[in-house]
C-alpha cells in the first residue's frame, strides 16, 4: 500500500519572512487589509484572524504589522520542497501551503513511517517552519488530515496508516475541509451535511444535479476511489541557494541559522541527483548601492566528497567560527562548484582498527575546517629519486599520484630531516653516539644533473649498539664523508 505525507505550513506567509529563528515577537500578516496569520504572540496578545490593521494597532500596539510577500513565499516553499527531495523524488507543492510526498519506496531505507515523520519534523523544523504533518494512502487523505484540528507534530501511532483508518477519520472531517464544497457549504449545511461522512450517504445523481463534477471527483481522490495525478518537480542541473539574513549581522557565528538552510537544500538536490559536494562556496553578501562591499567568499574543499548534513554543517560551522566579518552581511548564498558521483560505504567484515579511510578524511576536512589549508599537510611522494625531494609535505587537500613508486621506497625511513648530519669516524666507521653497523646497502643514487643539482650517494641502514637503526650515506665525491639522513621509529 501507498504512503503519502502531506507538509503543511500554517506560518508561512510569516515564517517567510521571520523564520521560526528569528528573534520572537508580536507580528501580524496583511492581506487586503486583513490579518492573514499572526504569531503566537501577538494571538496571545488578542489579534485575531480577519482583523483590520486599525483593530490590531488597538489591541495590541506592540504589533509590527507586515505586507504579504508571495516572492518570499514561493522561494521558502520550494527551499522546502528542494530539501525534502532527500527522503524521496516524488516531492510536488499542493494548495493551501502544502507539499506532498510519496515515500512508499523509502519506508525500508529510513526504518518506516515513524522513523521518516521524525526526520522530516527535524529538517522543516531546522528550515525555520512551523508544520503539521498528515500521513495517508491517499495524497488528498493526507492532505485533509495535515489541515485537521492537529497542530502540533504527532508521531504515527501505528506503523502504517490503512484505508479502513482513513476512511473513519475522514468520515469525522467537516465538509469545508474539501475545498470544492465551499461554494455550496450553506446547502450542504441546511441538509444536515456536515461532515464527509454525511456528503458521502447523500445520494450521487442528486449530489451531482446540486453541485458539480468536481465536488465528487475530489471526494473520490480523498477515499481512494479514483486515481491522483501530479507534476514532480524537476530538480536543477545546478545548485545556487540564496537568503536574506532578515537583520544585519555583525557575527559570523549567528550566521549558522541561515547557512544550516542552505545546507539542507544542498543535501536534498545531492541526493535527488546522487551525487557528492567535493567543493562548495558560502558567498557573504555586504552594504549595496554607493557602499556596496564585494561578498566574502568562503571555499571549502573536502579530501573525500560528501552528503551527509552532519558533516558539512560542522565543516561551516567551524570555518564561520575563524572569520572575521568586514561589514554586517544581509544575504547569504550557497553555490557547489565542484561534484562527484555518489558512492555507497565500502563494508568490511573485517574492518580497519582505529578508524576507517573515510574517518581519517573527516577528521582531515574538520582540521583544515579549523586551522587553514596551508597549515594542515600530509606525506606525499614526489617522482625523483634524491630523497630530500621525493619525500616531500603537501595540503591535505592535494591529490598526487603514487603510482610509479618502486619498491625500494618502502625501505626507507619515513622520517627524513632537514638537513643531514655529518658523521664522526671512529677505528673507520661512522659514529652517531656510538659505533654504527652497516647491516643493509648500499643504494646508489645518481641524480640531479638536470636542475644543475648533481648527487652522488651511496645509503645504508646502519644500526648502534642499543639496535637503534639509522639511514647514513656515503658522499661519494673525492673526499668522500658519511652523512645522517633518516630515522626509523
Amino acid at each position: 500500500m501507498r504512503l503519502w505525507l502531506c507538509i503543511h505550513v500554517p506560518l508561512l506567509p510569516l515564517e517567510a519572512i521571520r523564520p521560526s529563528w528569528s528573534e520572537p515577537g508580536c507580528y501580524a500578516v496583511l492581506q487586503q487589509g486583513r490579518v492573514l496569520v499572526a504569531s503566537h504572540e501577538a494571538l496571545s496578545n488578542g489579534v485575531r484572524f480577519g482583523m483590520r490593521a486599525g483593530g490590531v494597532a488597538t489591541v495590541s500596539p506592540a504589533t509590527i504589522v507586515l505586507d504579504r510577500n508571495l516572492d518570499k513565499e514561493g522561494i521558502a516553499l520550494n527551499a522546502i520542497a528542494i530539501a525534502l527531495l532527500q527522503f524521496t523524488p516524488e516531492v510536488t507543492c499542493a494548495d493551501d501551503f502544502c507539499i506532498l510526498l510519496d515515500v512508499s519506496a523509502s519506508l525500508t531505507l529510513f526504518n518506516g513511517p515513524l522513523a521518516i515523520c521524525r526526520r522530516i519534523n527535524a529538517s522543516v523544523k531546522a528550515l525555520g517552519f512551523t508544520m503539521t504533518l498528515g500521513a495517508a494512502p491517499t495524497a488528498t487523505g493526507a492532505w485533509l488530515l495535515s489541515r485537521s484540528h492537529r497542530k502540533k507534530f504527532r508521531p504515527l501511532r501505528h506503523r502504517a496508516v490503512t484505508m479502513k483508518t482513513l476512511t473513519a477519520l475522514l468520515n469525522h472531517l467537516s465538509c469545508t475541509s474539501l475545498s470544492a464544497t465551499l461554494p455550496y457549504a450553506e446547502w450542504l449545511s441546511g441538509i444536515g451535511a456536515c461532515t464527509l461522512g454525511d456528503l458521502r450517504k447523500l445520494p450521487r445523481p442528486g449530489l451531482l444535479r446540486r453541485t458539480d463534477q468536481h465536488l465528487l471527483e475530489e471526494l473520490d481522490r480523498a477515499y481512494g476511489l479514483a486515481p491522483e495525478l501530479f507534476d514532480w518537480i524537476k530538480t536543477p542541473a545546478t545548485f545556487s541557494a540564496r537568503m536574506e539574513t532578515f537583520d544585519r549581522i555583525e557575527h559570523a557565528d549567528a550566521l549558522m541559522f541561515g547557512a544550516t538552510r542552505l545546507i539542507l537544500q544542498l543535501i536534498g538536490w545531492l541526493v535527488s541527483l546522487q551525487q557528492a559536494v567535493s567543493i562548495f562556496v558560502l558567498h557573504l553578501e555586504h552594504e549595496r548601492g554607493r557602499y556596496a562591499i564585494a561578498p566574502t567568499e568562503i571555499e571549502i574543499g573536502l579530501a573525500e566528497s560528501a552528503w551527509h548534513e552532519e558533516h558539512l554543517i560542522r565543516l561551516l560551522q567551524e570555518r564561520l567560527g575563524r572569520i572575521e566579518l568586514v561589514a554586517p552581511v544581509i544575504a547569504i548564498r550557497l553555490e557547489v562548484r565542484k561534484v562527484t558521483a555518489m558512492l555507497p560505504p565500502t563494508m568490511s567484515l573485517f574492518p580497519e582498527p582505529g578508524g576507517s579511510p573515510a574517518d581519517l578524511n573527516r577528521l582531515l576536512e574538520l582540521l583544515i575546517a579549523r586551522l587553514g589549508k596551508s597549515n594542515v599537510l600530509t606525506p606525499a611522494c614526489v617522482d625523483d629519486y634524491r630523497p630530500e625531494i621525493c619525500n616531500t609535505w603537501v595540503p591535505a587537500t592535494d591529490k598526487l599520484s603514487n603510482k610509479n613508486e618502486s619498491s625500494n621506497i618502502v625501505e626507507r625511513p619515513f622520517w627524513i630531516l632537514a638537513k643531514p648530519i655529518a658523521l664522526l669516524m671512529r677505528d673507520d666507521r661512522p659514529f652517531y653516539g656510538s659505533p654504527l653497523k652497516l647491516v643493509r646497502g648500499p643504494e646508489r643514487v645518481e641524480a640531479g644533473w638536470w636542475d644543475s643539482q648533481t648527487i652522488a650517494r651511496d645509503y645504508f641502514v646502519a644500526q648502534n649498539t642499543e639496535s637503534s637503526c639509522y639511514w647514513i650515506y656515503l658522499e661519494r665525491t673525492s673526499e668522500p664523508h658519511w652523512f645522517l639522513h633518516g630515522l626509523y621509529a
